[in-house]
């Protein structure tokens, strides 16, 4: 379910932790991601190539929310999944030579 800003507060406060929706939800929308790949190339995966490659993709979100999340010795998930997603459409921009 979701939470209110002032429960994420509460959470993180308390360092409980706290899985916010765009890490959480990643999933799903990778799953999306995948089915749009396969019908691109015109290939039919299995149940457990594509179970393989979401682990795949939910681990190095897990990764870069560990890596970016790290305060004290307690992962802030919130803050880790923001400082990634930041860090990954900033790096996409320089590669465009946006900035």
């Amino acid at each position: 379910m979701p939470s209110t800003p002032e429960a994420v507060e509460v959470f993180l406060g308390r360092k409980i932790a706290f899985g916010p929706g765009k890490a959480a939800n990643a999933g799903g929308v990778s799953v999306s991601g995948l089915e749009m790949s396969q019908n691109s190339m015109r290939l039919q995966w299995t149940n457990d190539e594509v179970d393989k490659r979401l682990s795949g993709i939910m681990k190095a979100i897990h990764n870069q929310c560990l890596r970016f999340g790290e305060q004290d010795g307690f992962i802030n998930y919130v803050d880790g999944a923001n400082i990634a997603g930041f860090r990954k459409v900033a790096e996409a921009m320089l590669d465009q030579g946006i900035v």
